[in-house]
C-alpha cells in the first residue's frame, strides 16, 4: 500500500484486510446480474451475521439487504445511511488470475464487488466498536446497472421502514490515484435518458426512389440536425449530450430495396430537469418537422432512465471533512468534475440528502488501471481498508458518542 491513511477506523480495519480481500474476490468470481444477485446477497447476509449486526433484512427491492447496526447510546436520535451496490455486468472477462469470473457472459467489471466488500467491512468494524450514538443503516442494493435497484428498494418502503436523516455512496474510480477520495456539493453524475426515433415513408425500388419516401434519407437529416440540439438551444453554461448511436432500416443483403421504416436509438444525458425538458421536446420538434418535410413521419418515444445524481451541499461538504480525517486535505478533491455517466444511487438522493464520492484506485499518476466497464478491469484490493473506514468514519463523525 503506497498511501497513508490515520484515524483509529482504518487502524482497526486493516488488520483484517486480508479477510476483506478473500471476501471481494469470492464476490468477484460469482458474478450476477441486477435482481439475480442470489449468492452475492446470501455470502453478504451470512458475512453479516457473522459481524453480529443488531437487524438484517432481505428482499428488499427483490434481493436487496438491509442491516441495522445500533450504538453505544441512542440520545441523539440520528439514522445515517450508508449504501454499496451488489450487481454485476453482462460481459465476459478476459482476465486470467485465481478469481476471475466463474460465469461467462457475467463480470464484475465495474467494481461493486469491491463496494459490497468495502460496506461489510465497515458492518464488522461498527459492530464490534459501536463508537457512536445512533443508529447505522447499512443498503446492499441490487440492480445499479440499468435496473434502477434503488428506486426499486425506494418504492418496497426503504425509507419509510429506515428513516435515515442522510444517506452516502460511493464508487470506485480509477482514473484517481489510490488514497484520494473526490467530490463536489453539486452534480456528480448524468441524468441518462433513453430516446427511440421511429420514421415512417413509403419503401420501394431503389432505381425509382422517386415513387418512395426514403426514411434512410430522413434518418441522416434527424442525425445531423439533432446535433443542433445542444449547440444552438441550451445555454453554454449548462451541459448536455445528445447521442444518436443505432440506426435500424432495411435489409444489408438487399442493395436496391427502400425500406418503408427507420429507427434511431441514442442516449441523452444532462444534469437539470429544466435542461432535460427541454431537449426533450427540441427533439419531438425537430424530427416531426423534418420528417414532415419529406413527406414521412416521426415518433420520438423519450424515457427517462437515471436522474442526474445531485449532492446537496451541506452532506457534501461533511463528507468531504470526514475523507480529510482520514487521508488529509491534500488528497481530497472538493470541486470533482461531474461525468456525464449516471448511477442509480441518484433516485435516493432525490428523496434524502446526502453524498455521493469517487474513490480513487488507480496508479500514482491516475493511470494504469483499467477503465470501468472494460473486460480487464479489477478492483484494487489496497483501497478496501480506506473505502471501509470512510463509510463507518461518517457514522462516527456524523453521530458522534458525548464521550468521544
Amino acid at each position: 500500500m503506497a498511501f497513508s491513511v490515520g484515524g483509529r477506523a482504518f487502524a482497526h480495519i486493516a488488520a483484517f484486510h486480508p479477510e476483506i480481500t478473500a471476501f471481494r474476490r469470492d464476490l468477484h468470481a460469482h458474478p450476477e446480474l441486477g435482481f439475480e444477485e442470489v449468492y452475492t446477497s446470501g455470502r453478504v447476509k451470512q458475512a453479516l451475521q457473522v459481524c453480529g449486526v443488531d437487524e438484517l433484512h432481505t428482499g428488499i427491492g427483490k434481493t436487496g439487504l438491509v442491516a441495522v447496526i445500533r450504538g453505544q447510546r441512542q440520545t441523539s436520535g440520528r439514522m445515517i445511511g450508508l449504501r454499496a451496490d451488489m450487481d454485476a455486468l453482462p460481459m465476459t472477462e478476459r482476465n486470467d488470475f485465481a478469481w476471475k469470473s466463474s460465469q461467462p457472459g457475467r463480470m464484475h467489471g465495474c467494481g461493486h464487488d469491491g463496494h459490497t466488500a468495502m460496506l461489510v467491512a465497515a458492518a464488522r468494524y461498527l459492530a464490534e466498536t459501536r463508537a457512536f450514538d445512533g443508529t447505522a443503516v447499512l443498503i446492499f442494493q441490487p440492480g445499479e446497472e440499468g435496473y434502477a435497484g434503488a428506486q426499486a428498494m425506494i418504492e418496497d418502503g426503504l425509507f419509510e421502514r429506515f428513516p435515515v436523516q442522510s444517506v452516502y455512496g460511493m464508487h470506485n474510480w480509477p482514473s484517481m490515484r489510490a488514497g484520494t477520495i473526490g467530490l463536489n456539493p453539486g452534480p456528480m453524475m448524468a441524468a441518462a435518458d433513453r430516446i427511440q426515433i421511429d420514421i415512417t415513408g413509403q419503401g420501394g425500388h431503389g432505381a425509382h426512389a422517386y415513387l418512395t419516401i426514403d426514411p434512410v434519407l430522413v434518418a441522416g437529416h434527424i442525425i445531423t440536425a439533432v446535433q443542433s440540439i445542444v449547440s444552438r438551444n441550451v445555454k453554454p453554461i449548462d451541459s448536455a449530450v445528445i447521442s444518436l448511436c443505432a440506426l435500424q432500416a432495411g435489409d444489408v443483403d438487399a442493395m436496391s430495396v427502400i425500406p418503408g421504416s427507420a429507427r434511431l436509438v441514442g442516449t441523452v444525458r444532462t444534469f437539470s430537469d429544466a435542461v432535460q425538458s427541454l431537449i426533450e421536446r427540441r427533439l419531438t420538434e425537430l424530427c416531426s418537422g423534418i420528417a414532415q418535410s419529406f413527406g414521412a413521419s416521426a415518433t420520438v418515444t423519450y424515457t427517462r432512465s437515471y436522474p442526474a445524481t445531485i449532492n446537496t451541499a451541506p452532506e457534501a461538504q461533511f463528507a468531504g471533512d470526514v475523507a480529510q480525517s482520514l487521508v488529509g486535505t491534500a488528497n481530497v478533491v472538493r470541486d470533482l468534475e461531474p461525468s456525464m455517466g449516471a448511477e442509480d444511487f441518484s433516485f435516493m438522493l432525490r428523496v434524502k440528502p446526502g453524498a455521493y464520492m469517487r474513490l480513487g484506485q488507480g496508479a500514482d499518476n491516475g493511470l494504469g488501471s483499467c477503465h470501468l466497464h472494460n473486460n480487464r478491469y479489477d478492483f484494487n484490493d489496497d483501497v478496501l481498508p480506506l473505502g471501509a473506514a470512510l463509510h463507518a468514519s461518517l457514522i462516527e463523525q456524523g453521530m458522534p458518542s458525548p464521550a468521544e
